[in-house]
């Protein structure tokens, strides 16, 4: 089942009440409105003026629900997840622990692999001339010791969006790196659901491993899907329609639907949350050393 995401822009109160979300409005001319939880995956809070009861986040955490809270310059700062994730979890963890290092560079090195190889279809997709980064995918080793993550980010920078501008991605840099902070932040939070649905630490990471960062893993996962963010940033700097210098919610509510974009696996075709789930649950078997390869989709 695809699961919902709801944005949350304007003041609202939302509370629960039968298995629902109840979203009651400030304007007395407003009916109130429903929602079943069970249908919801990603929960986003933008307005500063948005309460919320304590009985309704539990309920959204007892369905797994991702709860992001936003700043006062509408970007994600906070996600708040369950902290069970299912019946096997300390197992889970206790797997997860004691990885072995060879086992992580393995895992590492599948997950570069495959992120190149979908920077590469994002930029042969455009037309752009991507024999070189087809070449660095198929050379990655255990671990990444040459860095082809490196020296395909720098070709991949330089090239996306040539045909409209000079860019330098960095997190503080001139649009489209608003767009492009907005989609990963979003993807972020969807990687640590499904983690946690699998029974996994999103802390604990297979390479990073920043003490001051909570969500290790989560960013080590959601690398092979960065591309689809990207390509559609691509797309809406390619229509020239909108201003991106600031991000409206026009522009959010289409970045949000990057959730429900197909994703390619080996054997079938998927949503991107659905798709998330299933490469969560590939590595939690890699942990358990029922499988040695994480499942990924393909641009």
């Amino acid at each position: 089942m695809i699961k919902r995401t709801l944005m949350f822009s304007n003041p609202a109160y939302l509370s629960h009440r039968n298995s629902q979300l109840v979203i009651s409005f400030p304007e007395k001319d407003k009916e109130d409105r429903t929602v079943p939880i069970e249908d919801i995956g990603v929960l986003l809070l933008e307005n500063q003026q948005i309460t919320i009861s304590h009985g309704c986040i539990a309920a959204l955490l007892q369905n797994n629900v991702a709860v992001i809270s936003c700043d006062a310059s509408h970007m994600p700062t906070g996600l708040i997840l369950p902290l069970d994730g299912g019946h096997t979890q300390a197992e889970r963890f206790r797997y997860q622990i004691e990885a072995s290092l060879p086992l992580k560079k393995q895992l590492w090195q599948q997950t570069i692999q495959q992120k190149i190889y979908n920077q590469a279809r994002v930029l042969d997709i455009l037309g752009y001339d991507v024999d070189n980064m087809y070449r660095w995918s198929k050379a990655v080793r255990s671990g990444d010791p040459d860095n082809f993550e490196g020296r395909a980010a720098a070709y991949y920078w330089q090239t996306i969006f040539s045909k409209y501008m000079e860019f330098n991605r960095h997190r503080a840099g001139v649009p489209p790196n608003n767009l492009l902070n907005y989609g990963y932040a979003i993807l972020r939070a969807v990687v640590a659901r499904a983690l946690v649905s699998s029974g996994l630490l999103p802390t604990l990471g297979i390479f990073h491993r920043n003490k001051y960062n909570a969500y290790c893993l989560a960013d080590d996962i959601m690398e092979p899907y960065r591309p689809f963010v990207d390509r559609m940033v691509y797309d809406i700097v390619a229509e020239g329609e909108e201003d991106i210098s600031e991000l409206n919610t026009n522009l959010k509510t289409r970045l949000l639907k990057m959730l429900q974009v197909d994703v390619q696996f080996y054997d079938m075709t998927s949503p991107l949350m659905v798709g998330m789930s299933r490469t969560t649950a590939s590595l939690a078997r890699c942990f358990e050393g029922v499988s040695r390869k994480i499942n990924y989709p393909e641009l």
